[in-house]
């Protein structure tokens, strides 16, 4: 029997790195986001480490007190935040060459790798954007492009990630990346309970943005309603059935079916296949996911059935809208009962 194929999870450690200019938002926005994790029981562990003990940051104030580059292990996270970049990029380094080395060893040893905004220039510098779609704030994209031809720049998305690395556009986007990296980790439901106890909205991507489906439909009193969609947000991609979801409402199948209906205004079938859909629309932003995969992963019985929904749902393929870059926040057209 073939083993369904997993995301690997990230060890509950986030290593900052912090560059000589680095901006205070790229910083603070994303790992805010981590810190948030922790009201829901994941427990990161935030470092924040330098070449140098103390740096500071492009609006004056000093960080200090800052730790040397770690050894890294598989499963860390490696965030660099947007520094300012210099008009003479790139014959100015935005990193030291002990920075750029630490990158290079770091990414051999299956970690995981984001930028914010011109963190991105960091990452190219050591080479890591190589042969990868990637992208960063829209005043630096042509000079990333032009002094750095094999990397794959785009600049009409808020985040793209391309095997082990991840790239973001400019400032706050770097917020819409960790939620991503957080949902990719941990799945969705926590993401959008920490974009909701931020209140961001959860999660923008490409052009479009509104609030998850996983806090959607939750403006009601209905308890009974509250446990079975708790349930089939902990487990959207398992089979379940009415009779399953009616003994957990400690209702027939019959008033569940109301009273959720009621409730949300979708049946309890229909209410796991919208979850089953953000989870798939959030997983083909990794290019490296086959839509094979992503149906399994999130509860089609394949690749066609995906297919089909997502086309209904969003008006266009997954493969189309990979090619558009659509990984955006449209609204569902609805789904079938």
């Amino acid at each position: 029997m073939t083993k369904e194929p997993t995301a690997v999870p990230f060890r509950p450690r986030v290593l900052v790195l912090v560059t000589p200019g680095v901006q205070l938002l790229d910083l603070a926005g994303p790992t805010q986001v981590f810190d948030g994790a922790r009201v829901y029981g994941v427990s990161y562990e935030l470092h924040f480490v330098a070449s140098e003990p103390k740096v500071r940051s492009a609006q004056g104030l000093l960080l200090s007190d800052l730790e040397a580059l770690p050894r890294v292990h598989p499963g860390d996270l490696i965030l660099v935040p947007g520094a300012y970049a210099q008009r003479g990029y790139p014959s100015q380094p935005v990193a030291d060459d002990v920075t750029l080395a630490w990158l290079r060893r770091a990414n051999q040893t299956g970690v995981h790798i984001a930028s914010v905004c011109t963190g991105a220039l960091v990452l190219a510098q050591a080479g890591l954007l190589d042969g990868r779609r990637c992208t960063t704030h829209w005043g630096v994209t042509n000079a990333l492009a032009a002094h750095h031809p094999l990397a794959r720049v785009e600049d009409a998305a808020l985040y793209i990630t391309s095997g082990n690395v991840t790239t973001s556009a400019g400032v706050t986007s770097g917020i819409d990346m960790a939620l991503a990296l957080l949902e990719r980790a941990h799945g969705p439901l926590l993401a959008a309970r920490v974009a909701r106890y931020l209140l961001v909205y959860h999660r923008r991507s490409g052009h479009a943005s509104q609030e998850s489906v996983f806090l959607a439909n939750r403006n009601h009193l209905h308890p009974a309603v509250h446990r079975v969609q708790d349930h089939l947000a902990q487990h959207f991609a398992s089979a379940t059935s009415l009779d399953k979801l009616a003994r957990l409402a400690n209702m027939s199948v019959r008033g569940l079916h109301k009273a959720f209906k009621t409730a949300t205004g979708l049946t309890p079938l229909a209410y796991q296949q919208t979850l089953r859909l953000e989870a798939a629309r959030s997983l083909l932003a990794d290019d490296a996911r086959s839509v094979e995969d992503v149906a399994r992963l999130v509860g089609f019985q394949d690749a066609r059935q995906l297919r089909r929904l997502y086309k209904a749902a969003y008006g266009m393929s997954p493969r189309e809208a990979r090619l558009a870059g659509e990984d955006a926040r449209v609204s569902p057209r609805g789904s079938a009962a």
